[in-house]
């Protein structure tokens, strides 16, 4: 059984479609939630589903290694983003080198970077006359947005079209396939050396 952390900064609504997706699955499951946010809802989310969560602060994820020392004390085996702002530290990218995903509602690699997301990216998708849009699953490297795309799916973009209602056609997307892939990339994994 695969072992997934899920780091979030917000409401958490992709973080409970993931632990509802592998709650009734056999080869892996959330284990944890972690939150830079104090106040986060996630965290809410995380205790309501009976999942174990943390909350971190800048100094514990980017100058300590308390972070990378939970997820290892945890047995954790696979890393997902979902809403989450921060930029991942190095210690952590290379103990998971390959085994950290983000998603971001945009169709890399326009509309990526710092400061682009939630209904920022969907402002600029609507200002700059797109006709579609979508999401991205990415791994996850030392840039925002810059990792080797995974999986991209689209949805139009009406000429009606508010951030919000955009930003609805975007969630179903995420909630359709982020699970799936992550299930998919997990099945990949190296056997676990036995011990």
């Amino acid at each position: 059984m695969r072992k997934i952390a899920i780091f979030a900064s917000g409401s958490g609504t992709n973080a409970e479609n993931i632990i509802k997706y592998f709650s009734n699955r056999n080869n892996a499951k959330v284990t944890l939630v972690l939150s830079n946010k104090r106040e986060a809802y996630v965290l809410l989310r995380a205790a309501t589903l009976e999942v174990k969560s943390v909350f971190f602060d800048r100094n514990e994820f980017y100058n300590q290694r308390k972070v990378l020392d939970y997820l290892l004390e945890n047995g954790i085996d696979f890393i997902v983003l979902a809403g989450f702002l921060w930029l991942v530290p190095n210690n952590i990218l290379e103990e998971f080198d390959g085994r950290i995903v983000n998603i971001h509602p945009a169709l890399l690699p326009k509309y990526g970077g710092k400061g682009m997301y939630g209904e920022k990216v969907h402002k600029a998708v609507i200002d700059n006359h797109d006709t579609e849009s979508g999401i991205s699953i990415h791994y996850v490297n030392r840039n925002y947005d810059e990792g080797g795309i995974i999986f991209q799916a689209k949805c139009r973009v009406d000429f009606r079209d508010t951030p919000e209602t955009l930003a609805s056609r975007v969630h179903a997307l995420e909630y359709e396939h982020f699970p799936r892939v992550i299930e998919e990339l997990i099945n990949k994994l190296p056997e676990k050396p036995k011990k």
